[in-house]
């Protein structure tokens, strides 16, 4: 009876939060706007965009909800997934989405953020491939995507040349991206990407048919003791990374304590368009027993690489490392394309009873010719060879409030990388994190990304400790502190170093309509010392100390328009020298009917490319803007969206950058003879 009335009051209360929602990605921009921006450095945002929009695409069934999927989100703390697991076992299966306002742990913030990825499915599951084909032809949960995008100004490298025709791209300015998937949950799912970047070529012969990158895959679930199995391209994630990780490495940001702990997302489609990263081929996965699963993959895809012929190094031919831009724009690009062939076989065994979850990776990488770096002190400790073996065991556990991780790696350099941690709700109102990383020079692991300060799992040694406190309903605090160690040498670092980073966010949301927060951070870290009365070979290094802070207003003026301001800056202090930057920046968003409209203005003034300002942008429908703004100069933007009917929707973005300290933009092919750069952007995205 009780839970009875619980559910009605959600359901007819003033503060139900579901009512009238159509799930849409602009929750997923809000995640990682007001969670995870305020970043000082490039992060690959594009990965957890994939991921939150997986499950966009997917809502969670509650009632069929593991815990490592409701980890997934990056939403809930582990005292609120806890929550909701001892709710069901008390009360049995939800009913109702509004049930979870039900549960004391969940406050209003968490379930706004939690709405579009998560359902209650009544329908029964689909656990059969008969009727497949005819489930995949009536499913209505579909879309393509047409994008096209294109720099209006007109770069050096679509120019004619005087005289050499290398000294220019191939292809003309136009970039172009297409999508189309669909799906069922827990059933099946089908899709492919194209993509034309400005400059490529589109054409068709034996090495390319049409477009310069494609991806495909096909995708079927649950189907008896077959719990997966994916053809084409897919990436994967067990463990905290180190082995499989694929990308999925959110950074450290005002998430100080979600972020720090890896799930087990298992093999995924993969569906971006980054072409390096991924596996091609095949990969499945089988229930052995109750608690046992085994995945076990092959790939075989074609990487980018210079490919010299030097008798002196090697008696076959080989390349110096495997290039990850994916652009094949001008004729040395293009003869770098798809040069070398990658070969992956690989397994993770995985067993989980209870609270506890223990399992291992294996992985195998050959290429078709050796890797031979260049010669330099920054090279010593980077892999060079043909093939490359890497193993983990991972466990992970949860007891009362707490939740253990570790994942220790050998690779066959006999590097080893090992990361463990804790993530603990102190009390009701306190969360805490302590992660630890060791990763040795020579611990080689091609598809990892594990937690740390460096892009790669090398060379680093580091302690981070993160904070979430809820000083009531309306304020909180979040706080962070992590150092590290640089053990090996690189190519910005002509020596082995230390630094720290740490960072503090206040939030104070006075009602659904208003959003404050504030946020200084501050980073010591080591970078070279350009001095030109140095002798080339002799490089001098110090440590550059670099604070940045924000502060970003949100309010909700009515019901069809809101408005957004912030202010953000930084200075550093380096060599003896010291530079600033700020960028203040003014947002009006309206929504009526049909129509979207984002528009936004700001200015900027750097004194250098350290102090670059980097700012969430609205954008089309499954991607997002998050420039670096660096000089002097204005960027603004309009975006527009418009619902035709529930079968074609439109977007539009345009957006410019104006330089007032300079009479060109960019350098080389990308220069641009003038002091701005324009960029259109229109998509429409069609249901069948």
């Amino acid at each position: 009876m009780r839970r009875s009335i619980l559910i009605f009051v959600c359901i007819v209360g003033s503060t139900c939060i579901y009512a009238q929602h159509e799930a849409s990605p602009t929750n997923i921009e809000r995640i990682i706007e007001e969670v995870f921006q305020g970043q000082d450095q490039d992060i690959n945002y594009d990965e957890l965009y994939e991921v939150l929009l997986l499950f966009l695409s997917n809502p969670i069934d509650l009632n069929q909800a593991t815990e490592q999927d409701l980890a997934s989100l990056y939403i809930l703390s582990n005292r609120q997934v806890q929550a909701f697991f001892d709710y069901k076992k008390r009360f049995g299966e939800l009913v109702s989405v509004y049930e979870l306002q039900a549960i004391p742990e969940f406050d209003l913030k968490t379930l706004r953020r939690l709405k579009s990825f998560i359902k209650i499915d009544t329908r029964q599951p689909r656990g059969s491939l008969q009727g497949l084909p005819k489930r995949i032809w009536n499913e209505s949960n579909n879309y393509l995507i047409l994008r096209y995008e294109r720099t209006l100004e007109t770069k050096n490298g679509f120019k004619t040349p005087e005289n050499d025709e290398s000294s220019r791209y191939a292809g003309n300015a136009d970039k172009l991206y297409g999508r189309f998937r669909t799906s069922y949950t827990k059933d099946f799912s089908l899709g492919f990407t194209v993509e034309k970047d400005a400059g490529e070529v589109f054409e068709f012969n034996s090495n390319q048919f049409g477009f310069d990158f494609i991806s495909f895959h096909g995708q079927v679930q649950n189907k008896g003791k077959l719990q997966n199995l994916i053809l084409g391209d897919f990436q994967m994630q067990y463990g905290q990374g180190l082995v499989f990780s694929s990308g999925f490495s959110i950074g450290k940001g005002a998430e100080t304590i979600t972020t720090t702990r890896r799930v087990n997302l298992g093999a995924l489609p993969y569906t971006s368009v980054s072409e390096t990263g991924h596996f091609k081929g095949v990969v499945s996965t089988f229930q052995v027993r109750k608690n046992l699963r085994i995945t076990g993959l092959y790939s075989s895809l074609n990487q980018d690489g210079r490919v010299i012929n030097d008798s002196a190094y090697a008696m076959t031919p080989f390349v110096r490392s495997i290039q990850t831009s994916g652009l094949h724009r001008t004729q040395s690009e293009r003869a770098n394309r798809n040069a070398v062939r990658e070969k992956n076989w690989g397994a993770n065994i995985d067993y989980t009873k209870q609270n506890l979850n223990v399992g291992m990776n294996f992985l195998n990488t050959a290429y078709s010719m050796p890797i031979i770096r260049d010669e330099g002190i920054e090279n010593m400790s980077r892999f060079t060879g043909q093939n490359n073996t890497v193993f983990s065991a991972y466990i992970n556990y949860r007891k009362y409030n707490y939740a253990l991780f570790a994942e220790i790696a050998r690779s066959k350099s006999g590097g080893i990388g090992s990361i463990a941690g804790i993530v603990s709700n102190l009390n009701s109102d306190l969360e805490g994190s302590i992660v630890i990383r060791n990763y040795d020079n020579n611990f080689h692991s091609f598809y990892s990304s594990g937690f740390g300060e460096s892009t790669r799992n090398m060379g680093e040694k580091g302690i981070y400790l993160g904070l979430k406190h809820a000083i009531n309903q309306k304020m909180s605090i979040t706080a962070f502190f992590d150092g590290f160690v640089f053990t090996d040498i690189r190519s910005n670092i002509s020596k082995p170093s230390s630094g720290y980073e740490y960072l503090s966010r206040f939030t104070y949301s006075p009602n659904k309509q208003t959003l404050l927060y504030a946020q200084f951070r501050q980073q010591s870290k080591a970078d070279n010392i350009n001095n030109s009365e140095l002798p080339d070979n002799l490089k001098l290094a110090d440590n550059a100390l670099k604070r940045s802070y924000l502060i970003n207003l949100d309010h909700k003026v009515s019901t069809v328009l809101s408005i957004k301001s912030r202010l953000q800056g930084s200075h550093q202090s380096f060599n003896g020298k010291s530079t600033t930057g700020f960028a203040l920046v003014q947002d009006v968003n309206f929504s009526y009917s049909r129509w979207s409209l984002s528009a936004r203005i700001a200015l900027f003034d750097t004194d250098d490319f350290d102090n670059r300002q980097y700012i969430f942008e609205r954008d089309v429908l499954y991607t997002f803007s998050i420039p670096a703004l660096s000089g002097r100069g204005l960027r603004n933007y309009l975006a527009l969206r418009f619902k035709a009917s529930s079968k074609l929707d439109f977007w539009a973005k345009y957006g410019r950058t104006t330089f007032i300290d300079r009479k060109t933009v960019g350098s080389g092919l990308e220069e641009i003879d003038g002091n701005s750069r324009t960029v259109l952007r229109v998509q429409t995205r069609i249901r069948f």
